[in-house]
């Protein structure tokens, strides 16, 4: 009995070192497909990004600002992702990232000659991030995977001569499905924009225009609540909190 319980013992050992092993070939494989479906001319970008929380948390501003500028020159280095709604992403990332160093700026001397300088800043690429997105959206905007796949071929493929037919066709079907997700996810991206923006011209005292930019946020996305918020202000109103859902499943995602 003893043996047959130490042969059993033996068994189930292996049946699972046996699952495990397969568990990870099934995840090596899965993840060397997705990886291997990335543009190869962006794969840097994708990486360096990897760094922005990071810094952003540190504030490590200037080490944000360069991590960005490289990531730009990446994109703006390949024809298809010379106007597309990544580079939209770089401009409010900055605009963002002048605005809370303007916000939270220590006091000092030229204090106030700082911030209007970081708020100059932000506005730009506040506004620039917006004609990013309005572009993109002029030429994607609505386009079914039939579509995408023509309109891409004009492209797309330039810079990918090195690779087989295979690889491409994974490229582009990859580059397919992410443009369909940036076509729903877009608008909340001008959104934040838009929030951005108005949070320069509430600085700036023009409320009217900062109004009519939190107002235009909302209208692209409903749930923006910073926006919502920013505007109550404006406005008077009491300001309103994130209820129970909203706390537990947030709708605001990283990088905007």
């Amino acid at each position: 009995m003893h043996f047959l319980k130490n042969k059993s013992t033996r068994v189930l050992l292996q049946i699972i070192s046996a699952l495990v092993l397969l568990s990870l070939v099934i995840s090596y494989i899965y993840y060397k497909n997705i990886n291997s479906s990335v543009d190869p001319r962006i794969v840097g970008a994708r990486t360096l990004y990897e760094k922005y929380n990071t810094y952003a948390q540190q504030n490590s501003f200037d080490s944000v600002f360069i991590l960005m500028d490289s990531i730009e020159s990446i994109y703006k280095s390949v024809d298809h992702y010379k106007n597309s709604y990544e580079i939209g992403v770089l401009y409010n990332n900055r605009a963002a990232a002048f605005l809370t160093i303007a916000l939270y700026a220590e006091n000092g001397e030229n204090k106030n000659y700082f911030q209007d300088s970081l708020m100059s800043l932000a506005e730009t690429a506040a506004i620039e991030s917006i004609n990013y997105y309005d572009n993109w959206l002029n030429i994607y905007r609505d386009k079914n995977i039939i579509e995408l796949k023509q309109l891409l071929k004009s492209d797309f493929y330039i810079g990918l001569d090195g690779y087989t037919k295979g690889q491409n066709e994974r490229f582009l079907k990859n580059r397919i499905k992410e443009i369909i997700e940036a076509q729903s996810e877009t608008k909340r991206r001008q959104s934040v924009s838009y929030t951005n923006l108005g949070i320069v011209y509430r600085y700036k005292e023009d409320y009217e225009s900062a109004a009519k930019s939190y107002k235009t946020a909302l209208e692209l996305w409903e749930r923006n609540l910073v926006a919502e918020n920013n505007l109550n202000v404006l406005l008077g109103r009491p300001l309103r909190k994130r209820n129970f859902i909203e706390k537990m499943f947030p709708s605001s995602r990283d990088k905007d």
